[in-house]
């Protein structure tokens, strides 16, 4: 079995992430590429009862993390040459961290470690991070109409997470020239490796 190019994406919700993915997958495909697209982490945890957003718990975040990784590690068995996760680790620990803030509480150090531990398993497995931008002037879906607050809260998060380490990304604005560079980017990656 030849190892996928694994393509994250994390950043705020209503960012245009999971629009993003779709866009690369479309690209992807239309050059002849198996795709394997991962996401719906956090719907798929608040259908089991556990809490999102703004409500996020240590738990529903050591759920989303494990199953994303189980998502990815089950797409590869499948034989997919390219994995789209919509939702890379980092990005349930963000949520987390701002949920913790909004509230006014505080993450045992442990937790923290503990969960940091588990998502930096899977940062070596990313061929490229795509790190989507708030720009609090775009419209918002308003579907995914969240408390304006708690979305500036994960998006500096997010951004804070991945400048620490530093880990290697590549930030996408909502402008479409910066969408079409991260298309490009993720094509020319995954062709390449795919003429290998």
């Amino acid at each position: 079995m030849n190892t996928p190019v694994r393509i994250g994406v994390l950043g705020t919700h209503s960012t245009g992430k999971t629009t993003l993915l779709k866009r690369i997958e479309m690209e992807l495909r239309g050059h002849g590429v198996c795709v394997a697209r991962t996401g719906r982490l956090a719907k798929r945890a608040a259908a089991l009862g556990l809490p999102k957003m703004h409500q996020h718990t240590v738990a529903s975040t050591e759920w989303i993390i494990a199953q994303g990784i189980a998502d990815e590690i089950a797409a590869a068995a499948q034989g997919a040459e390219v994995i789209l996760a919509d939702r890379a680790p980092l990005d349930a620990i963000a949520y987390l961290h701002a949920a913790m803030e909004f509230r006014g509480e505080h993450l045992h150090r442990l937790e923290r470690e503990r969960l940091r531990l588990l998502a930096s398993t899977q940062l070596p497995k990313y061929d490229l991070l795509l790190a989507t931008v708030l720009d609090p002037q775009a419209p918002v879906d308003q579907r995914h109409a969240y408390d304006p607050r708690y979305r500036l809260l994960v998006d500096r998060h997010v951004h804070g997470l991945l400048s620490d380490d530093p880990i290697p990304h590549t930030r996408v604005t909502s402008d479409p020239a910066s969408q079409s560079q991260a298309i490009e980017q993720a094509l020319h990656l995954c062709t390449q490796e795919a003429a290998v």
